[in-house]
């Protein structure tokens, strides 16, 4: 994939203007808070997902505007195409094609990128919420219609939390209470079984990233761990009755918490470094190099499953590295399209820009 022009306005503080990037390698350099990590949070709104940061969608909006507009078109490899966003009333309004679209999970595969901020190099050390939302990401961009999945899930865990809260003021609810225990483990066990496949494949190729990231010294594994006794070995059927019969039998301790502790929503991806988990006993060093090698097998996995690479955003994430895992990611994103933001331009680029106040120029 790889995009053609970008076009926004009234975008946080970036310059109603066109930018044209290269095919292969853009630095974006500036000193902070000029609008570096604007334009690369812009251009990761076009997957469908939310903003990398946390922002809001009303954050994305100048300052005394009430409406933001953003345009991009990019090129696939059967043809290019155009999505647009209006974001407005907290809420992005999606166009792919000229086509509006009611949500955003409809154009969610339609381009897809990868993004590396310093944010992600905490995604060992956070906890598990950061890690489902990294797999989850990266299924809705091979496999689209996992967004959907995935918000029938939260609806459905939603409605029996809120049902969990009315049932010590009004008891006779609880008797309702079993059919959502069994909505919740039929899309649970769907999800489950998503996740470990996408694992399984993600696996070897973060494995042999890391070997090539730490130059052989030490061995990465990672793996699928679940919130209740069932493994990554049983079918679905198997696994919604498993959740279906722990959902039961944690019921009067939902009841009293007011909300659901057991499900995939509490699930996690264990990565662990010589057989030691990297969230406690791996270094600083190691849990950055863990992050970068996820991030290289989630991209790969993407080239493999679309039959076209991801393009590559890389949001002042390099300036933080050593100069040998520096070397080796670019050496393993070559033929990608690339974008990369740092204070000071120390890369061989085809297009180089400078960004002041939320203005580029070349």
């Amino acid at each position: 994939m790889i995009v053609k022009s970008l076009k926004s306005e009234n975008y946080r503080n970036l310059e109603n203007e066109i930018f044209y990037p290269s095919e292969k390698i853009n630095v974006i350099y500036g000193s902070n808070a000029q609008g570096k990590t604007n334009l690369i949070e812009c251009l990761w709104l076009f997957t469908g997902g939310r903003s990398f940061r946390g922002s809001k969608e009303s954050e994305l909006i100048t300052f005394g505007k009430n409406r933001a507009d953003i345009e991009m078109c990019f090129r696939t490899k059967e043809r290019e195409q155009t999505i647009k966003f209006i974001i407005q009333g907290g809420k992005r309004h999606p166009v792919l094609n000229d086509v509006p679209k009611n949500s955003l999970s409809q154009i969610v595969g339609s381009f897809c990128a990868v993004v590396f901020s310093p944010d992600h190099l905490t995604l060992i050390k956070n906890g598990p919420e950061e890690r489902r939302t990294f797999i989850d990401g990266a299924i809705c961009q091979i496999k689209p219609s996992y967004a959907s999945l995935l918000s029938r899930y939260k609806k459905i865990l939603s409605e029996r939390n809120a049902l969990l809260k009315d049932i010590p003021h009004h008891r006779e609810l609880e008797d309702t209470l079993d059919i959502w225990n069994e909505r919740l483990s039929v899309e649970g066990s769907a999800i489950a079984l998503q996740r470990i496949a996408y694992i399984n494949g993600l696996t070897e190729p973060a494995i042999s990233f890391y070997e090539g990231i730490s130059s052989g010294r030490e061995r990465l594994s990672i793996g699928y761990k679940m919130h209740y006794p069932a493994n990554i070995n049983m079918g679905r059927e198997e696994i919604a009755e498993i959740m279906l019969d722990t959902l039961r039998k944690r019921q009067n301790e939902d009841i009293y918490c007011g909300y659901t502790t057991t499900g995939i929503h509490r699930d996690d991806l264990t990565v662990k470094i010589n057989d030691m988990e990297a969230r406690s006993f791996g270094s600083q060093g190691q849990q950055r190099s863990a992050v970068l090698a996820l991030k290289l097998a989630e991209a790969e996995q993407i080239g493999e499953y679309r039959g076209e690479n991801p393009v590559i955003l890389l949001d002042d994430v390099l300036s933080e590295l050593d100069s040998t895992r520096r070397n080796y990611l670019l050496k393993e994103l070559s033929g990608m399209q690339i974008f990369i933001t740092c204070c000071e331009p120390f890369v061989d680029a085809e297009n180089t820009v400078h960004i002041e106040n939320g203005k580029i120029s070349f």
